[in-house]
């Protein structure tokens, strides 16, 4: 039998985090092992934002975060910041774009951030090591931790937890960081998919596909939590920035309400148009302001003859309907498209078990966890990979 390898540092998990985690320790001198079951590394960075890869965000705060503690994130944040990845990337000379809102994409494509992260771990000496499963993990008196796998043992003073959460099982999500917190003494916070379509049913899921590929810039509220975004109706449900972002926020028991028309006032046009003796109907009228096929079917649904009515016919009664059902639609959604499109995970190892500055595990000394895997959640926009880039450097400076 071959003699276990030893390491000063193993990260389990070649993804954002566990690379800049990687990275960040090699580049200090410490002798690091990457080790993922995967047969590629970076897969979620380069299926991300189309394959152009948010990679970070300009506007950066913690309330653009959900967590159990929403205090935890703060550390990470402030100590490495989207200002500082940018200034990695602008050392490699990456061309990027905003997007708008402050949202960083690549101009070409995402493998550019990720040759960056392998680059910097090339010059931290770091060893990659893909397609090895890990059977089992272990602490020994002498303090080392013991990582067995079907292609021999390894040893670490230092082992860092970056495996994620369970977005994308096809990408090779697991909860197998959720199954060494719990070995470890650590909780874990109920998980659950995030940033992820609603799916709808009965007569709205009908709607729904018959509107399929209609997209509406809109305002949605769930739980005092509003986003101002586009909507994508699908034939599932309700997709699009809007929705994903909400998504969240919402729980199997809420509803969400949705504004078509955030910055316009139904009532308010009708009597303009009323003012200047339009003489068009209201389906025309309506169809300056939003996308024809939404027009007519949501006008059929609080009444079938409403589209072709003159402004001057309506009445009080409809001016309020209509005013109800752009300005005030409110569903309850039946569910989401689970993990299997969400892209990150709500929920995870409870960060009351880990120190904000190490990310150390308080229950065990020299087992870190960073990134999905903990219960920190971004919004849609690049503040995902911010917290990778963080908490694995934060990580990286102890390890």
């Amino acid at each position: 039998m071959t003699s276990p390898q030893f390491f000063d540092c193993i990260v389990i998990g070649a993804g954002a985090a566990g690379l800049m985690s990687a990275a960040t320790a090699g580049q200090r001198g410490r002798r690091v092992l990457v080790l993922d079951h995967a047969n590629k590394v970076g897969k979620k960075i380069l299926m991300s934002g189309g394959g152009r890869c948010n990679f970070t965000n300009l506007y950066m705060e913690p309330d653009n975060y959900l967590s159990a503690n929403p205090h935890f994130c703060k550390s990470a944040l402030s100590r490495y910041t989207q200002y500082d990845f940018l200034e990695l990337v602008s050392r490699y000379q990456l061309a990027y774009h905003d997007k708008g809102a402050g949202e960083l994409f690549c101009d070409d494509k995402a493998r550019d951030i990720l040759n960056i992260l392998l680059a910097e771990c090339e010059t931290g000496g770091v060893t990659i090591q893909t397609d090895t499963a890990i059977t089992a993990i272990s602490k020994q008196d002498n303090e080392q931790f013991v990582i067995d796998t079907p292609r021999g043992e390894y040893q670490c003073h230092s082992l860092v937890i970056a495996t994620g959460g369970l977005s994308i099982p096809k990408m090779g999500a697991t909860g197998f960081g959720y199954k060494i917190a719990r070995q470890f003494g650590l909780k874990v916070k109920e998980t659950e998919p995030a940033l992820v379509p609603f799916t709808l049913s009965d007569a709205w899921l009908t709607v729904a596909q018959e509107l399929a590929g209609v997209s509406i810039d809109i305002s949605v509220t769930c739980r005092q939590q509003t986003f101002n975004e586009a909507l994508l109706f699908t034939h599932r449900g309700l997709s699009g920035p809007a929705i994903l972002q909400i998504s969240n926020y919402w729980y199997s028991s809420d509803e969400i309400t949705i504004d078509f028309l955030p910055t316009q006032s139904v009532a308010e046009l009708i009597e303009q148009w009323k003012t200047a003796g339009e003489k068009a109907t209201l389906k025309t009228l309506l169809g300056h302001y939003l996308p024809k096929r939404f027009v007519l079917t949501w006008l059929g649904l609080i009444a079938a003859d409403l589209g072709d009515k003159l402004v001057k016919q309506l009445s009080n009664q409809e001016i309020e309907k209509l005013s109800q059902f752009f300005h005030h639609w409110t569903i309850k959604p039946s569910g989401t498209e689970g993990y299997r499109t969400a892209e990150v995970t709500r929920g995870g190892v409870d960060t009351d078990g880990i120190s904000s500055k190490t990310f150390e595990a308080k229950t065990t000394e020299n087992l870190y966890f960073i990134g999905e895997v903990l219960d920190v959640t971004g919004w849609l926009g690049g503040f995902n990979f911010q917290w990778a880039w963080s908490s694995g450097w934060c990580a990286g400076q102890y390890v």
